[in-house]
């Protein structure tokens, strides 16, 4: 049985809940896949490398501070659909001006990405609030509309290759236009209705306290714990997977990183079929576990004879993710209850993609200054005590979840 009422959409037109709400998805990922990955090249090109360490952490800081005013509006004030469209309108019009600051050169660039990211890292949790609240089995429902998030990252990815605009700022304008795309879209999907809209504002809920609440269950609170820390080591993986692959004797760097979305879109499709055999505890783990193993594969795979660890090692990306973050939001949503899911998904990027990416970005990033020194052949060794730090972390982080998770699932009624 779902955790929420079926919405007014849903019953109408069945049948198109899941397109829509799938094309919503790939578009959503699209946009952040259309400039994200090569942001750090256009950068280098136009002799900003200084400053890419700086760039890349404004979604993390960016992911910290909007939750809380997010949270109130949608489960207060605003439909999420809407607040969805106007965020990535306005985002639309951010990238459509970048370019322009590239060519001039203009010291406000850090600025303007920053408020992009303000912008665009609520949509995540907003995409899966109105994800959430439309369908009638998450389980079964969420993870095929998330595959299509994936896929649009894919695509995304694939014509920047192939129009040659890696190193480009029309990356940014190709977002822009998909953004806008969005933003006009979001208010055409399924009414998404604030819960306590009417109700009178308080500084509780302009600091999500009936969401921090939510950690007064032990259980949650050890998920949220555990999901912060895991989210330290994932930070190595997104900055140093693509120089390492590169350090080891890969030249198509882009395409054995590919196989990692690739991976995550097949096991994002699994979903449903692991969900009823093992639960959420037990693909929670195995996510974790999943985290331990790529990167001691990364750590065994420096030699010719164990490059194939390598390929191992960036498939299992799709576990990593799917099995944790994707099951974690559909856990999250069982959880929060119809009043607070807005703000109960905020608080779960705010705590992931906010504080435990933001550490580890500065905790891997001083890890490698201090030991990946060498440049060639020499550098193997080093990298290889690089990966084992944040594959015993996680194993570590793995066992504190299975001794201290305790959640019972509440049984499903025909």
């Amino acid at each position: 049985m779902s955790s929420h009422t079926v919405s007014p959409a849903q019953i109408a037109s069945p049948k198109w809940v899941i397109p829509r709400l799938s094309l919503m998805m790939f578009l959503e990922f699209f946009v952040w896949g259309a400039w994200y990955v090569t942001l750090g090249i256009v950068m280098g090109k136009y002799g900003l490398s200084a400053l890419i360490g700086d760039a890349y952490s404004t979604g993390p800081i960016a992911s910290i501070l909007s939750p809380f005013l997010l949270g109130m509006l949608v489960d207060r004030f605003f439909a999420s659909q809407k607040v969805l469209g106007i965020l990535h309108l306005v985002g639309a019009a951010l990238l459509w001006w970048m370019p322009g600051l590239f060519e001039s050169g203009q010291s406000g660039l850090l600025w303007v990405i920053f408020a992009y990211m303000l912008c665009y890292m609520p949509t995540i949790a907003l995409s899966n609030n109105v994800a959430f609240h439309s369908l009638a089995n998450s389980e079964k429902g969420f993870p095929v509309v998330r595959a299509f998030g994936t896929i649009g990252w894919i695509v995304a990815g694939l014509i920047v290759g192939a129009t040659g605009l890696s190193d480009s700022t029309a990356i940014f304008t190709l977002a822009a236009i998909a953004s806008l795309v969005l933003g006009i879209y979001s208010f055409t999907l399924p009414h998404t209705p604030a819960p306590d809209r009417g109700k009178p504002l308080s500084m509780r809920d302009l600091l999500c306290a009936d969401a921090f609440a939510l950690l007064k269950q032990r259980h949650f609170m050890v998920f949220i714990i555990c999901a912060t820390l895991i989210s330290i080591p994932l930070a190595a993986y997104y900055a140093y997977a693509a120089p390492f692959i590169s350090a080891v004797g890969f030249e198509n760097v882009s395409g054995v990183m590919s196989l990692g979305q690739m991976s995550e879109l097949l096991f994002m499709l699994l979903i449903p079929f692991f969900f009823r055999r093992l639960g959420i505890k037990l693909m929670l783990l195995i996510g974790m576990l999943a985290w331990f193993l790529r990167y001691a594969m990364f750590a065994l795979g420096i030699t010719e004879e164990t490059r194939w660890m390598v390929y191992i090692g960036i498939i299992l990306h799709g576990v990593c993710y799917d099995f944790f973050f994707v099951i974690g939001f559909i856990y999250t949503d069982k959880v929060a209850g119809n009043k607070v899911k807005g703000q109960a998904q905020s608080l779960l990027v705010l705590f992931t993609y906010g504080l435990g990416m933001l550490i580890g970005s500065q905790i891997s990033g001083a890890v490698f200054n201090r030991s990946v020194t060498a440049e060639g052949a020499q550098a193997l060794a080093q990298w290889q005590s690089f990966w084992w730090m944040p594959a015993v972390a996680a194993l570590a982080i793995a066992a504190l979840f299975f001794f201290t998770f305790n959640y019972r699932e509440e049984p499903k009624r025909d």
